[in-house]
């Protein structure tokens, strides 16, 4: 354990934070056209209306993280996904004025409903398909990217980009489930139902998929003993899947939603197996593009003071915001 290594920890954990707690909001603006006009799209906007600008801190936290702390991966990374980023950030953006103008501009809200659920589906695709261009290998010449513009587009990223909609379906659908009544409730269960299903399968899909993407992976996975601890992940994914599934038919409310999370916390264990401790995965390890000691010193004294801040500001603004929501806001 060194200061690299926990540096790699912290940006790994403001990516997860970022992944489960925008993943939800996102989720939401995906499943938007499924909820009708009114009562139902009212609620679901109201339910994440006090924390999802907050929740995009992660996002800045993760990125700039990965600038101060490992500025080759960053110079490397960023590069090899230059369109997917800039998508996202489109995304995001367009999401946000969508969020703001459709209580504003009543008149044109069917375009403002429109405009979030694209800006959610692209940014939350386009975020699977960074991943997945990370995993697949990018190609790195005297410490720099050296791949073409469209290296990232291939069937795998898709299929990254496909599973994280899903996730974002599922996690969004089952906040919904402990957030709401009624028959926004309702319609939740059934969405939470198939996004279930589908985010299983596109799992199940990508993780057959990576070991053949390089041979590390494979080592990591199919080579003992790493495959006695390895193994432990898709097993917790299949426990945590038949208590989903029952919560779900037996209509609990918070139960499906932490589960959820759980899933994502797995999926997360997953990817650290593979790629640990690659930064780049086969091309540059997390010491390779780390700055130097006395860098990393002074940035913990940074870090320390000011992670306890978000996180007791993101706690205390959903204790604040905690119960149900109706069509005219927390209760």
């Amino acid at each position: 354990m060194d200061l690299t290594i926990i540096f790699a920890f912290i940006i790994a954990f403001a990516v997860f934070a970022y992944v489960v707690m925008d993943g939800f909001d996102l989720g939401i603006g995906i499943l938007f056209p499924a909820f009708d006009v009114g009562e139902e799209r009212d609620q679901a906007m109201n339910s994440i209306a006090p924390v999802w600008d907050g929740n995009e801190t992660w996002l800045v936290l993760g990125g700039g993280g990965l600038l101060a702390a490992f500025p080759l991966a960053y110079a490397i990374i960023l590069p090899a996904t230059y369109p997917l980023i800039i998508v996202m950030l489109l995304g995001l953006v367009f999401r946000g004025v969508a969020f703001e103008f459709r209580w504003r501009d009543p008149a044109h809200r069917r375009f403002w409903d429109f405009t979030f659920t694209g800006g959610s589906l692209a940014a939350a695709f386009s975020q699977g398909m960074i991943l997945g261009a990370l995993l697949q290998g990018v190609t790195v010449v005297d410490r720099a990217y050296a791949g073409s513009w469209f290296d990232w587009l291939t069937p795998y990223s898709i299929l990254t980009g496909l599973g994280t909609v899903a996730g974002y379906a599922l996690l969004g659908s089952t906040w919904l489930i402990w957030k709401t009544e009624g028959r926004t409730q309702d319609q939740a269960y059934r969405l939470a139902k198939v996004a279930t299903v589908a985010t299983l399968a596109l799992m199940a899909a990508v993780s057959l998929y990576t070991p053949f993407l390089e041979g590390q992976y494979w080592q990591r996975w199919f080579t003992m003993p790493n495959i006695l601890f390895a193994s432990q992940v898709p097993l917790l994914v299949i426990i945590l899947s038949f208590f989903l599934f029952r919560g779900l038919f037996k209509r609990r409310e918070a139960s499906p939603f932490l589960l959820s999370l759980g899933l994502f916390a797995l999926g997360m264990a997953g990817l650290g197996i593979s790629m640990f401790p690659y930064i780049v995965p086969n091309q540059i390890t997390i010491w390779d593009a780390a700055v130097p000691e006395r860098s990393q010193i002074f940035m913990l004294v940074g870090v320390g003071l000011t992670l306890p801040l978000i996180l007791g500001y993101t706690a205390w603004a959903y204790w604040v915001f905690r119960g149900k929501v109706g069509t005219g806001g927390y209760h």
